[in-house]
């Protein structure tokens, strides 16, 4: 009786039968044609290998734009984005944070200042979220702490227990002492980020680093194209729109599971969520 021949062993004499395509360049032995997309396409077998591997679909990109201190921005943050992040695989959703929103910036003899909508304190906090992100570099570290300060009572916790006006040998900021310590919750960083070094967050709110990340933020809310009307403002992919925004706002996990190309986790689905208060309108 003829030995048998496996089936595996079969499908590979197919693939490389005269006149099934194989490109005459293909250095790749017949069992790693299906290996990778890059193999596959140097084979050009790409049709003949079922399972091929999907390349990787680039992640929803989307952008908040918001205030500290602004009930809707916290909102946002703390209900829907946040949430939507942690149900998400990393590789589908990129976020970026601009603390910065409605607020002005003035050269005051030559030197920048800041009015913030909600007042200084809110200058304060936006600083001091911009100079944690510097900090902690990592995304996940830096959004972890910051939903644990907008979730909180105070973003910037107890300022004056920290540095009691008046207080002469304290930095301003519109005209609200900047702490000599990090104001930033020690609940906060001892659960979240235990690494990052609150001292270093002070030097940079005290100092020029702060000021320089504030420019930066104002520096690009100003660019955004439409200008923003109000906060939170949503860009995804770039992009806003009265219905991009909306959708947003209404089921965020709903929108990048739509938009996203690549393959789609179980999470992805219709979602209901609450309403949202006005935003802080300039």
């Amino acid at each position: 009786m003829a030995p048998t021949v496996p089936l595996a062993v079969l499908a590979l004499v197919a693939l490389a039968a005269p006149g099934l395509g194989v490109a005459p360049g293909c250095d790749y032995p017949a069992h790693r044609w299906c290996s990778s997309p890059d193999v596959a396409a140097a084979c050009q077998v790409q049709s003949r290998c079922p399972r091929l591997p999907s390349p990787a679909a680039a992640p929803v990109e989307l952008s908040l734009y918001y205030e500290s201190l602004c009930l809707a921005c916290r909102e946002f943050l703390v209900l829907k984005l946040f949430p939507t992040w942690l149900l998400l695989p990393e590789e589908m959703l990129n976020i970026t944070l601009v603390p910065y929103g409605n607020a002005q910036e003035r050269n005051v003899s030559g030197k920048l200042d800041f009015q913030c909508q909600h007042g200084p304190e809110e200058c304060l906090g936006n600083m001091m979220e911009a100079c944690l992100m510097h900090e902690a570099k990592n995304f996940s570290t830096y959004f972890a702490v910051i939903f644990c300060l907008e979730s909180g009572s105070s973003v910037t916790k107890n300022l004056e227990a920290v540095c009691p006006p008046p207080c002469p040998s304290c930095p301003t900021l519109g005209g609200l002492p900047v702490p000599l310590s990090a104001p930033l919750s020690p609940q906060c960083l001892q659960i979240y980020a235990p690494e990052v070094d609150s001292g270093r967050i002070a030097a940079c709110v005290q100092g020029d680093t702060g000021v320089a990340l504030m420019h930066h933020n104002a520096q690009v809310t100003e660019a955004l194209d439409p200008p923003h009307q109000y906060v939170p403002w949503i860009t995804v992919n770039g992009k806003h729109t009265d219905e991009l925004q909306a959708q947003a706002e209404t089921s965020l996990l709903g929108l990048v599971c739509h938009l996203y190309q690549g393959e789609k986790p179980e999470i992805c689905g219709s979602s209901k969520a609450p309403k949202f208060s006005s935003g802080c309108r300039r």
